[in-house]
């Protein structure tokens, strides 16, 4: 193994023969660290968005570029040199920080260059080697005059992922990068020149990704956008949750499909609250269970997936998926009866057909959850046993059934702050989707206000 120094190039057919390498890129840190690799032509310039590999592109289109184990400040990039098609010159292996941090806050850092289990190259930094950068090219793999090269770079930018996509180039976008950005000077420079274009920020790639891939779910988006500006929540940032009931009685509901265009519409929601494009599911019968997430690289025959993993169950418990979703955010599924404060909060979007068996457990969550970031908007679903009353005006669809524990739960006393909002539909389809994304944003935005207000949202 070779230790790389700060601005070191070397051959790759120096220590492999191999193509197929991997790239393991690790830093230390509180703040959020974002890892991706930018495959870019002779001018380091991004001339095709899909070379970008980030957390919302895992893939570049054929494979040769592949990013997994990802996580905070994480990642291994599986690379195949001899498929990388020769528009692309340089993968530059950058990290960005999230927040108010700095590349000078974080702990320490290594890029590993490896085939199989064996470390070929390592370059390794710490904060003490920048100041106030919010974005570092860590290391560069570049084809120079057909001869593989590895550069240890370590440059930064102060003006973070906006200023490296602006040297990189990009579609532009409203926001600009400041004038005075500086581009980096990198150790390969000599060898390519990059020329500043308009920047290309996450929720925009979030778009553009949609509109290639998704653009079913890219219409849904504008439409939720359009209600979120009405709430006044357009620069709102939340995760969001999906809970399914996968009882038995809901077998008809899952059979005709109706649950995944609901889901579609929900992910839709969630790309707007967040710009990781993806929600997570946790599902709930007899039993309950994380599921996972669904993205908008397989949102597609997701609920089809779901219960062929997790088959529908008879019973009921609204408590147990209540434990593991405050569990999953916040560490902790038991009582609360201090505030807990977080910086986004969480958007839970609880779909059920009927009432649990365990409502003491389920009403001791809400009263719990009221002293946490999480908002829980109870949706039930199916026929009123009692005759249906419908509400006048715009949602006259809705229907005030017989759902009298879910009701019970939307006017609970004695908690921290009112947590919980609850309608009926006879069928998650009748309403448009202006109408629901309208109705999932009923009492949300009063409650991020007295959250925030109360510190439960940083």
């Amino acid at each position: 193994m070779k230790t790389l120094i700060r601005g070191e190039k070397v051959n790759v057919s120096d220590f492999t023969s191999a193509t197929q390498l991997e790239v393991e890129v690790n830093v230390s840190s509180s703040f959020e660290i974002d890892i991706t690799c930018f495959g870019l032509d002779q001018k380091k310039q991004l001339t095709d968005d899909r070379y970008m590999i980030f957390y919302n592109q895992l893939n570049s289109p054929s494979n040769e570029i592949q990013l997994r184990n990802l996580g905070n400040g994480s990642g291994t990039f599986f690379i195949d040199l001899a498929k990388i098609p020769t528009s692309i010159q340089y993968l530059v292996f950058t990290a960005t920080i999230d927040g108010n941090g700095t590349m000078g806050m974080i702990q320490n850092g290594s890029l590993k260059l490896k085939t199989g289990n064996q470390t070929l190259l390592d370059y390794s930094f710490n904060g003490n080697d920048f100041k106030n950068e919010k974005a570092v090219i860590i290391t560069e793999v570049y084809n120079y005059k057909s001869l593989w090269k590895v550069s240890s770079v370590g440059s930064g930018f102060d003006g973070g992922l906006s200023a490296l996509l602006t040297s990189f180039g990009g579609t532009a976008s409203e926001e600009q990068a400041p004038a005075n950005t500086p581009t980096p000077v990198t150790a390969a420079a000599s060898e390519s020149q990059a020329a500043p274009t308009p920047v290309l920020d996450k929720k925009i790639l979030l778009e553009k990704k949609m509109e290639q891939t998704a653009p079913k779910l890219l219409d849904l988006s504008k439409k939720a956008k359009i209600s979120l500006e009405k709430a006044g929540l357009q620069n709102h940032t939340a995760k969001v949750a999906l809970c399914l009931d996968i009882s038995g009685s809901m077998s008809k509901m899952y059979r005709s499909g109706k649950i995944q265009e609901f889901v579609e519409r929900i992910l839709a929601l969630g790309t707007r609250f967040d710009d990781d494009g993806s929600i997570d599911v946790f599902l709930f019968g007899k039993n309950a269970y994380d599921a996972g997430e669904i993205t908008i690289d397989n949102f597609g025959g997701s609920v089809d997936r779901l219960i062929r993993q997790h088959p529908l169950e008879g019973n009921t418990y609204y408590g147990k998926a209540m434990k593991i979703i405050r569990k999953h955010y916040f560490g902790h599924g038991g009582k609360r009866d201090k505030p807990y404060s977080q910086k986004h909060p969480v958007y839970v979007m609880f779909v059920t057909d009927g009432a649990p068996f365990d409502r003491a457990d389920a009403t001791n969550h809400i009263q719990h959850s009221s002293y946490e970031p999480m908002f829980w908007q109870f949706m039930a679903i199916g026929k009123s046993n009692k005759g249906a009353k419908k509400k006048g005006g715009f949602f006259n669809s809705l229907i005030q059934s017989d759902f009298t524990f879910l009701e019970q739960l939307d006017n609970l006393s004695g908690r921290y702050l009112d947590n919980a909002n609850f309608f009926s539909v006879e069928d998650p389809l009748e309403l448009s989707d202006t109408e629901l994304y309208d109705l999932l944003m009923t009492e949300y935005p009063g409650w991020v206000k007295s959250a925030t207000q109360k510190g439960l949202i940083q």
